[in-house]
């Protein structure tokens, strides 16, 4: 079995308060885009993980599609797999990619073994895995609030919208960028910011996690302005960063735009 966990942007973020458990409430939109990592999982005589393309972080047996494979089978014993990803959506770059496989790996798991899970029974394994992980169960527009698992299907719709998704080559870290915030209640509404037209957003839709780390990263100011500079309707940075992405309503020829050392990402929606 083969799927192709896509990654997401963020539509507008607040982060909100810190919570006593260390944790940040948050308020974002979340919005599935077609870039996408190729995950395969086969019976197997012993588990086993392999993984090609970028490269992942981190001790590869504690790689997420794992702790997800090791989530379910505490739940009901599963036989041994061998799963292998093939990495294409960078990592540290506020675009999910992590999340997705994971949540894709219950999803997939749960299909191969006829587990017949719920899709909340699913959501609430994910939301174990990581914060945004839930949103990739039913991987459709969310309005997510608390940790991110708080969600609440958004009828935002871009369909034939055009985007493009710059990563400028490195990653930043969570943890990092929830330090350098400063929680605090949104002027308004995100779920009415979100109902008005995209042409309002830029004005309207914002991510707080710019401001804290624009400053410290000033490459990614760049990157929002020259998106905006082709033509971009809205700009924004994706998550706690570090990948900043452009709506267009018109496909934009931006192969002379960027250095060739930022990966260029470029669909529809």
């Amino acid at each position: 079995m083969i799927s192709f966990p896509n990654a997401k942007i963020n539509l507008g973020l607040h982060v909100v308060r810190r919570r006593p458990d260390g944790f940040h409430d948050l308020t974002t939109g979340f919005y599935p885009i077609p870039w996408t990592d190729a995950l395969e999982i086969l019976p197997a005589e012993a588990l086993h993980f392999s993984q090609s393309g970028l490269p992942i972080p981190g001790d590869p047996a504690q790689n997420l599609c794992l702790r997800a494979y090791r989530l379910l089978s505490d739940l009901r014993s599963l036989p041994p797999v061998q799963m292998h990803l093939h990495k294409v959506v960078p990592t540290g770059a506020g675009l999910g990619g992590g999340s997705a496989d994971a949540t894709f790996a219950l999803k997939m798991l749960n299909d191969q073994f006829a587990l017949q899970l719920t899709v909340e029974e699913l959501e609430r394994c994910a939301a174990q895995l990581g914060s945004d992980c839930a949103i990739f169960v039913r991987n459709q527009p969310m309005l997510a609030e608390g940790r991110g698992e708080l969600l609440t299907p958004c009828a935002v719709d871009l369909k034939g919208w055009y985007i493009a998704v710059v990563h400028p080559g490195f990653a930043i870290a969570t943890p990092e960028a929830f330090r350098a915030i400063q929680p605090a209640e949104p002027e308004r509404p995100l779920s009415e910011v979100l109902a008005q037209p995209v042409e309002t957003w830029r004005e309207n839709l914002h991510n707080d996690f710019e401001a804290a780390l624009f400053p410290a990263y000033p490459v990614l100011a760049t990157l929002k302005n020259q998106l905006y500079e082709a033509g971009a309707v809205y700009a924004a940075m994706s998550g706690s960063g570090s990948a900043v992405f452009g709506l267009f309503r018109a496909l934009p020829d931006l192969k002379q735009s960027f250095s060739e050392s930022y990966t260029l990402w470029q669909g529809v929606l």
